[in-house]
């Protein structure tokens, strides 16, 4: 058996650093002072690390805070808006999105950019996305720190390899390597995950949603995907494939999916269904008709709302998660789905009488996934910050 080997002086300080730049995120304005209260380091270890932040552009030394009592005011700490920032991208069936965060979770540039994917191959479309990355880069003169990529299909979570698409109609397609090559990143750190994780990552971190724990976020495009998030931590699977309630079968006799199956929910109840049947053409059309109180509008999305209610039903059984979160196009048509999609839960969820199930309308809507993804790289960057630090320390 190999022994463990004692930590070296760069192991030890790499983690200290994580450490001392997580407590400034968690606490922001907080002291050097109070660092080392919260880390259990020593001051003089806190102000060393500190310094080395701030000279990598990675924390800012601001007002004096407040003291009770004698002694020396220390100084407020924050992370740097100036630092690296995590660039998101969101591979979606019918556009490409970007989206900048720095390191305090503020949103820069954001771009949406049309595009058919269903019908291209792996590599063609990844080439559009390498020229959407190199222009969101170019756009804002900041430092990218990392790049997460959200996909729509099951990522290995080890490996960050897209093994089945359905949507896309792609499979086995090393988006890490190919994006790097295309896009030109060189040695910046690459997040590939699945879309509705992301989505869901994004309403835990930048929804509003204080209380916000324990809940499963739906969005419905032209696929449907889950985010399932216990006690504040996003829950995969032991894989990565989890939540794909998309796929989950509905109805035995309904039509064929994309995966093979039949009855999914998501050939019931994705977008392309329910703008078939309520003669819409775009989402925006259907939200008029709705407001409308067209019929043929409202009957198809009372329909959509049974479906979806099946699925969840059989998910909050299962998972006994409290709250649902309506992400993507049905956060749009919410006010329409909620009273159907109540009903259902109440009747089919078995613990309904006494803990009926909150539903929540997401504040981030279709933006969830691809700002998700760029929090996750930022996330990335607070939790192991050495690198940038190294970095910026002189040669001598």
């Amino acid at each position: 058996m190999t022994q463990p080997r004692p930590a070296g002086q760069h192991t030890v300080r790499r983690h200290n650093s994580a450490l001392v730049l997580s407590t400034i995120a968690d606490s922001p304005g907080i002291s050097r002072a109070g660092v080392a209260a919260r880390t259990g380091l020593t001051k003089a270890t806190v102000s060393s690390l500190v310094d080395r932040a701030i000279a990598a552009d990675l924390v800012v030394d601001g007002e004096p805070t407040r003291r009770d009592g004698p002694g020396r005011r220390g100084t407020a700490l924050t992370l740097s808006p100036a630092g690296p920032h995590g660039l998101g991208v969101e591979i979606g069936v019918d556009y490409i999105a970007t989206c900048l965060v720095d390191l305090t979770g503020r949103v820069g540039r954001q771009r949406i950019r049309p595009a058919d994917n269903r019908a291209q191959p792996a590599n063609r479309v990844l080439v559009k996305v390498g020229r959407a990355v190199r222009a969101a880069m170019a756009e804002l003169p900041v430092r990218v720190g990392g790049v997460g990529v959200a996909v729509p299909g099951l990522v290995e979570s080890a490996t960050g390899f897209l093994r089945t698409a359905p949507n896309l109609g792609w499979r086995d397609v090393d988006v890490h390597a190919e994006l790097r090559d295309r896009a030109d990143l060189a040695d910046i750190p690459i997040l590939v995950g699945n879309e509705a994780n992301f989505a869901a990552l994004g309403e835990l971190w930048g929804g509003g949603h204080e209380d916000l724990r324990d809940f499963v976020h739906v969005s419905g495009e032209i696929g449907i995907g889950a985010g399932i998030v216990m006690d504040r931590t996003l829950f995969e699977g032991v894989r990565g494939f989890g939540g794909e309630i998309g796929h989950l079968s509905v109805d035995a006799k309904g039509p064929q999916c994309s995966c093979g199956a039949r009855g999914c929910l998501e050939v019931v109840a994705g977008q392309d269904t329910l703008l078939r049947q309520s003669g819409a053409p775009d989402v925006d059309t259907l939200v008029l008709r709705l407001r409308d109180n067209d019929r043929k509008a409202v009957t198809a999305v009372r329909g959509v709302a049974r479906w979806l209610g099946t699925a969840l039903s059989n998910v909050v059984n299962l998972l006994d998660v409290p709250t649902i979160v309506l992400g993507g196009t049905y956060a749009v048509l919410e006010p329409w789905l909620r009273e159907v999609l109540q009903e259902e839960l109440d009747l089919r969820v078995i613990s309904a009488d006494w803990s009926q199930v909150r539903i929540l309308r997401s504040t981030l809507g279709t933006e969830a996934a691809v700002r998700g993804a760029a929090s996750s790289a930022v996330r990335a960057i607070v939790a192991d910050p050495d690198p940038f630090i190294t970095a910026s320390v002189p040669t001598t």
